[in-house]
């Protein structure tokens, strides 16, 4: 079959079950079928970022990005390898921010870049910036229990 969609789908289908090479080699399919969809990049983005293939991962993002600037979850998620990767010393953290900024622009209530810009800014030292992005997820989501914790520990630790 030579439909784009199909490996796609089937990419899509691994991934869901955890298999992240073989949905890498499907999508892989897709693209050279088509390959000026974001769908597909984000997506073998999203295998390659579980398989710990971070710079895979960040210029698949990139190119889904450069087809599709709205795609929210792209943002959020290079900042999340960058915020997370245990093998780099120095993250480029700025970077980070300036990710989750786009993807709180584009969605204002997204409540996983509003943890991350928290601990981002605590990452940064700007203690006070990460408790205002605190207050906003708690205002959206008043029982969250990891933004009370990050909370709590900002204000004992940091802040007295």
């Amino acid at each position: 079959m030579s439909d784009y969609k199909y490996y796609l789908d089937n990419g899509i289908y691994d991934i869901q079950d955890g298999k992240f090479k073989d949905a890498i080699e499907k999508i892989d399919k897709s693209i050279e079928l088509k390959n000026d969809f974001e769908i597909s990049y984000f997506y073998r983005a999203v295998a390659n970022q579980a398989l710990k293939n971070f710079d895979e991962a960040m210029l698949d993002y990139t190119k889904a990005l450069k087809i599709n600037p709205k795609m929210t979850d792209a943002y959020y998620n290079m900042a999340e390898i960058i915020l997370t990767r245990k093998d780099i010393i120095h993250p480029n953290l700025p970077k980070a921010v300036e990710y989750l900024e786009k993807a709180l622009e584009l969605d204002p209530k997204f409540i996983d870049a509003l943890f991350a810009m928290a601990a981002a800014y605590k990452k940064l030292g700007d203690y006070h910036k990460a408790l205002e992005y605190l207050e906003k997820l708690l205002q959206i989501e008043p029982q969250a229990v990891n933004a009370r914790a990050l909370k709590k520990l900002i204000l004992n630790k940091y802040i007295l």
